[in-house]
C-alpha cells in the first residue's frame, strides 16, 4: 500500500500546483422542483477546503464535507429552501474574497418528471458515433484533446460526430427504428484508442470531437420531434485514467486499489457470476468487482457515498439537460450491486417511466433475470436491483448456434425454444433487450457470410418475440466485420457514405447495391410494420416445440393473432396446420407481412428453405 499512497500523494501535489482557487463546480447548475430537493455541489480548486465557503442571499448550507484531498469540498443544500433563481458561491480567506461562482437553479420543462422512455413498442438502433457519419470536419481533431483524427488507423479517431447523426435522422427513421442508442460521447481524452468512449475523462462534457453539449441536446430534441428517443450509454463502473478526478483523487477510496497488484492495479477476473454465487470465495468476488477493466480504466468505488452521489446527480443532470429517453448502463454486474440499486432507484424515483437497461452479459436466464427489478431469483439471493430492464444474452448466444447446427435433441432450433422456456424467471418479460449483435460482438453477417436469408431469419425473430429489439448500425445493409481477425475495429467499420470522400453513399437507397437493398428493404418493411403492432409489443406468446428444424410461435391478444414460422432446413418444409389448431381456431386465412401473399389455413403451408414467414391471421 505504500507504493499506492505515494502515487496518490504525488498526483495530488502535482495537480494542486497549477490550480486556481475555484477551478470547477459540478454540477454547474441544477433545477428547481426535483422530487429529491437535496443537492450536493462539488467545488474544486487549489486548497479550497482550507478556505471559508459560503452562499449568498442567506441560503443555509446543510453541510460542507471535506475529504482527504484539500482541493475538494462538497456543499449540500436543500433546493426547496432556495427562493432565488441564482445565488453566489463565495470562497474567502479571512476577509479577502478569493473566488465567486454564480449558481443557477433552472426551471424544469413541463412534464419532465413524467417523460416517456423506451419500451417494447420501440426498436433500438445502436450507433458508434465515430464510425457513423462525419457532419463537421472542423471538429475531427481538437487542440485540447490528445488523440487526433486519422481514418487510416483502424483503432484511431475517424471523425464521426453528432452532426453526422443529425444529418441522417431521416435514414434512421425511414428504416423503422424509434430509439437511438449511442456508445458514450462524453469526453474520452486518452492518448490512443479513445473513439469507443468507455474511458471517460469528463462526465459533464461531450467530447469536442463529437460536438458540444448543446449539439447533444439538439440531437435529442430532433429525435423527440420525430417521436423518437435518445438513449445515453452510461458508465458507472470505471472512468479513464486521464479523468481529471483520477489525476487528483479526492480520496484514496474513490477507486479500488490492490495490495498484490502492480502499483495498486489488478485486472478484473471478469467472473461476475460471483455476485450471486452463494458459495463464491470473497477473493474471487473482489477481483471480479474491484479489479480494473484495463490499465486505462480505473475501477470506481460506488460504496463511497460521495462517489455514489456524484454518479447519481450526473445521471439525473443529463436526463434533465439533454431531455433523454433512457439509459443503457455498461458492465452493470461489475459494479457494487447494493450501491447500484440505490443509484437506479434514485433515478426512477425522479422519473417513474424512465427505462434503464443494464448490460448483463451472462448466459443463463437465472443469472440474467436476477438483475431485473422485483426478480424472484434476485429475491432468493436477498437482493432487488431496481433495474427495469436487462439484456437477453442467453438468446443472443443461442441464436447463431441454432441456425448453424444440425438439428438434434438439444441442438438446432430447440436452443431458441429452450431460451424462451425460462421466460417465467423475468418479472417483466416485455422489458428485456433482444439482439443478435452489438458493438462488442462478432457481426451477424460475418458469422453467416452475408447470407440475407440468415439475416432475415434473425431479424424476424428479434422483431416478433417478447422484448425490445436492438439492431446495430450497418447490419441493415449487410455490413460485415471479423472480430477474430481484425479486432474491435473490424466490427466497427465506417458506415459507407458517412464521409464526403466515400465512393458510395448507402444513406441514399438509390446508392445501395442490389445486395444491400435486399437487406435494407426487408429491414425497413419489417420494422415499420412492427411500429403499429400492439400484439407484438405486449401480446401473449404461444410456442410450439420445433420439429424438423422448424420453429413456430404465435403472438396474440384479444384483437389479433400473428403466426411466425422459422424454417432452418436446407430444404422446403410442409407444415401440417392441424398441429396448430388451438392457435388457428376461428381463422381461415392469413397474409404474409413481407410479401403480401395470402395463405388459406385449411391447407398445409410449404415454407421455403432457410426462410421466415410472418403471417397476420384473418377470419
Amino acid at each position: 500500500m505504500k507504493t499506492i499512497y505515494a502515487v496518490l500523494t504525488l498526483s495530488i501535489a502535482s495537480a494542486a500546483f497549477s490550480q486556481k482557487t475555484l477551478e470547477r463546480v459540478e454540477p454547474a447548475f441544477w433545477w428547481k422542483g426535483m422530487k429529491n430537493p437535496e443537492l450536493q455541489i462539488l467545488v474544486y480548486g487549489k486548497d479550497i477546503a482550507h478556505n471559508e465557503i459560503s452562499l449568498s442571499d442567506g441560503i443555509r448550507v446543510k453541510d460542507i464535507q471535506k475529504v482527504e484531498n484539500p482541493n475538494y469540498a462538497f456543499i449540500t443544500v436543500n433546493t426547496n429552501e432556495i427562493n432565488v433563481p441564482k445565488f453566489t458561491i463565495n470562497v474567502k480567506k479571512g476577509k479577502k474574497s478569493l473566488e465567486t461562482y454564480t449558481y443557477e437553479l433552472k426551471q424544469r420543462n413541463p412534464g419532465s418528471a413524467d417523460r416517456e422512455s423506451f419500451t417494447s413498442k420501440d426498436v433500438m438502433y445502436l450507433i458508434m458515433p465515430d464510425r457513423f457519419a462525419n457532419g463537421d470536419e472542423k471538429n475531427d481533431s481538437n487542440p485540447e484533446l490528445t488523440e487526433k483524427a486519422d481514418r487510416n488507423l483502424p483503432n484511431g479517431r475517424h471523425g464521426g460526430d453528432l452532426k453526422g447523426i443529425i444529418n441522417n435522422l431521416d435514414y434512421i427513421q425511414n428504416l423503422g427504428a424509434t430509439t437511438v442508442w449511442l456508445t458514450p460521447v462524453n469526453e474520452d481524452n486518452e492518448k490512443v484508442y479513445s473513439y469507443h468512449g468507455y474511458a471517460q475523462t469528463d462526465l459533464y462534457k461531450i467530447d469536442a470531437r463529437y460536438g458540444t453539449n448543446e449539439e447533444y441536446r439538439n440531437l435529442s430534441r430532433e429525435l423527440n420531434k420525430r417521436n423518437m428517443k435518445l438513449v445515453m450509454d452510461y458508465v458507472t463502473n470505471h472512468w479513464g485514467v486521464s479523468h481529471w478526478m483520477i489525476k487528483d483523487l479526492p480520496a484514496k477510496d474513490w477507486i479500488h486499489w490492490f495490495n498484490d497488484g502492480d502499483k495498486g492495479f489488478k485486472r478484473s477476473n471478469y467472473k461476475t457470476t460471483t455476485q450471486f454465487d452463494t458459495n463464491a470465495s470473497e477473493i474471487d468476488k473482489k477481483y471480479a468487482l474491484d479489479g480494473w477493466f484495463d490499465t486505462t480504466m480505473p475501477d470506481i468505488n460506488q460504496k463511497n457515498p460521495l462517489v455514489l452521489k456524484y454518479l447519481t446527480q450526473n445521471a439525473i443532470w443529463w436526463i434533465e439537460y439533454a431531455e433523454l429517453g433512457g439509459f443503457r448502463v455498461d458492465t452493470y454486474p461489475y459494479n457494487d450491486k447494493d450501491a447500484m440499486a440505490k443509484w437506479t432507484k434514485a433515478i426512477t424515483d425522479e422519473y417513474p417511466k424512465f427505462n434503464i437497461v443494464g448490460e448483463t452479459w451472462l448466459y443463463t436466464a437465472g443469472q440474467i433475470s436476477a438483475w431485473q427489478k422485483n426478480s424472484k431469483t434476485g429475491e432468493a439471493a436477498g437482493y432487488n436491483s431496481n433495474l427495469p430492464s436487462v439484456m437477453d444474452f442467453m438468446l443472443f448466444a443461442d441464436m447463431p448456434k441454432a441456425l448453424k447446427e444440425k438439428e438434434g435433441w438439444n441442438t438446432g432450433m430447440i436452443r431458441i425454444y429452450d431460451s424462451f422456456t425460462s421466460d417465467f424467471l423475468y418479472p417483466d418479460i416485455n422489458n428485456i433487450l433482444v439482439f443478435f449483435e452489438n458493438h462488442d460482438t462478432e457481426r451477424w453477417n460475418e458469422i453467416f457470410n452475408a447470407d440475407p436469408k440468415a439475416y432475415k431469419m434473425g431479424l424476424t425473430l428479434i422483431s416478433t418475440v417478447r422484448g425490445i429489439p436492438q439492431i446495430y448500425y450497418g447490419s441493415e445493409i449487410g455490413m460485415r466485420g471479423d472480430k477474430n481477425k481484425g479486432g474491435d475495429a473490424d466490427i466497427r467499420r465506417d458506415f459507407p457514405g458517412g464521409w464526403k470522400s466515400d465512393k458510395q453513399n448507402v444513406f441514399n437507397p438509390a446508392g445501395q447495391t442490389p445486395e444491400q437493398q435486399d437487406f435494407f428493404q426487408f429491414t425497413q418493411k419489417l420494422l415499420n410494420w412492427r411500429k403499429g403492432k400492439e400484439v407484438i409489443h405486449t401480446g401473449k406468446t404461444k410456442n410450439y416445440v420445433p420439429q424438423d428444424g422448424v420453429f413456430t410461435y404465435f403472438r396474440y391478444n384479444e384483437k389479433e393473432s400473428i403466426m411466425v414460422i422459422l424454417n432452418n432446413n436446407e430444404k422446403d418444409q410442409a407444415l401440417d396446420l392441424k398441429r396448430f389448431e388451438e392457435s388457428l381456431k376461428g381463422f381461415s386465412k392469413g397474409k404474409d407481412v413481407i410479401s403480401g401473399k395470402e395463405w388459406m389455413l385449411h391447407n398445409n403451408i410449404v415454407i421455403p428453405a432457410k426462410t421466415s414467414l410472418i403471417i397476420e391471421l384473418e377470419k
